[in-house]
């Protein structure tokens, strides 16, 4: 195997894996995932994720877990250390919310 068609097969490959990372990476949160980071002290808390980070329901027109499409999206939420989610301040003079913001 020539040295050029060895590199292409590496970045066949690192092209692959980074395409089924991001598939994975967005996919819904599922019922065990959620309940695991409830049995571990976390809330969730609407309007603190960053753009793409957010750990689900980021609104209409996005599927779930890491699709929200902007900062601090008020209808995206992120799982946070249990009762710190109102005290977080995000640029605006806003805070983390409980519940959806639209």
């Amino acid at each position: 195997m020539s040295v050029r068609s060895t590199v292409s097969a590496f970045v066949l490959a690192g092209a692959v894996t980074t395409a089924l990372a991001s598939m994975a990476a967005a996919a819904p949160l599922t019922d065990a995932e959620g309940k695991a980071a409830v049995a571990a002290g976390k809330e969730k808390c609407f309007g603190v994720a960053l753009k793409g980070q957010n750990d689900c329901a980021a609104g209409p027109g996005t599927t779930c877990q890491g699709t929200s499409t902007t900062d601090f999206q008020g209808n995206s939420w992120k799982f946070v250390q249990h009762g710190t989610c109102t005290s977080i301040k995000v640029p605006g003079g806003k805070t983390g919310s409980l519940t959806a913001q639209t």
